[in-house]
């Protein structure tokens, strides 16, 4: 290496490259199988069909890979990232317990991948520190699970890209103008919020709730026993306030009941019809989201979830967390 080379920011500049997360396996000379994950997949040609993929000098597994003529190259999905910390985990037997099929030679299979493919070894080339496995595609599957993705040393999602809307397109010249563009950030939550919970609206007022009875409920759901004043700590930041009234509105519904003690704060709990009308309304939401998230595949939805909780973190002045406290 040439002198004053930093390898740990290479690695790190390597790192601003996004890549798919391979499985390879393949059996050694006793018939054992063997698996490691790798992220250096590619294609290399489409007539013959050929794909590359390359493995650190060092590793345990690399007789195996270099006495194989065949081996199987497995493309996981995103609910597979167990798989990948499995198989690249030292000492360990990383098919145990797992449902495998049998590919050529025997080579174990694995299930659930976004795609698969089943390769002759044809070349193998020197890269320094790792060996350039090239296969012939023999044979190969796919299907429409979303891709799990390594960037900069972590597992993440892959999710396609929003084409730019014509409205978006006039949001700089509409903040020039001194007026608010269709893609300014509190528009979208605020109406996203309001489009959804207008399809709650009408369950909640068959219900005879109000807002603040709504609100109460949903947090006495997350957790029972709270006080009238831990009640309106949590929603303060909503503008609506839970008071005594609201209290006794839910009392009179025959939802909530009253510890009645005198030790301290009184508490709210909720009765049978109380959890009852939780659950209710918790599917109701349930299949509320599920509609706002129809044109969304899972991992843009989980996606979406995380960088919520993001800017909720980011813009919190300091309200507890209801599932916290």
């Amino acid at each position: 290496m040439q002198q004053g080379f930093d390898s740990n920011r290479f690695r790190q500049a390597l790192g601003a490259f996004t890549t798919g997360v391979t499985i390879v396996t393949t059996v050694d000379a006793a018939g054992k199988p063997v698996g490691v994950t790798a992220n250096s997949f590619n294609s290399v040609s489409l007539a013959p069909p050929m794909v590359l993929w390359s493995l650190a000098r060092t590793s345990t597994n690399i007789d195996a890979f270099l006495a194989a003529r065949h081996f199987a190259v497995h493309i996981l999905a995103s609910h597979q990232q167990g798989l990948a910390t499995r198989f690249s985990q030292k000492g360990t037997d990383r098919f145990a317990g797992l449902q495998v099929g049998s590919g050529i030679e025997g080579i174990a299979l694995l299930d659930g991948c976004a795609a698969r493919f089943e390769c002759r070894t044809a070349f193998q080339y020197e890269g320094g520190d790792h060996v350039i496995f090239v296969g012939e595609v023999l044979s190969f599957e796919h299907c429409e699970n979303e891709p799990l993705v390594f960037k900069r040393g972590r597992f993440t999602l892959a999710v396609g890209k929003t084409p730019t809307s014509a409205g978006a397109a006039t949001s700089l010249a509409a903040a020039a103008d001194g007026a608010f563009g269709e893609d300014f950030l509190l528009y979208l939550l605020g109406r996203a919020y309001h489009q959804i919970h207008h399809r709650m609206k009408p369950e909640i007022e068959r219900r005879t709730l109000g807002d603040a009875e709504y609100l109460a409920l949903t947090l006495l759901g997350v957790r029972d026993g709270r006080s009238i004043d831990e009640l309106d700590a949590l929603l303060a930041y909503t503008g609506t306030r839970i008071t005594h009234r609201v209290a006794e509105r839910l009392g009179d519904l025959g939802y909530v009941a009253f510890d009645g003690s005198d030790a301290g704060p009184q508490r709210l709990l909720l009765t049978a019809a109380g959890r009852r009308t939780v659950v209710e309304l918790l599917a109701v939401a349930e299949a509320a989201s599920t509609d706002a998230e129809q044109n969304l595949d899972p991992s843009e939805s989980l996606v979406l979830r995380q960088l919520l909780a993001k800017i909720v973190e980011a813009s919190n002045p300091g309200i507890p967390h209801p599932w916290q406290v």
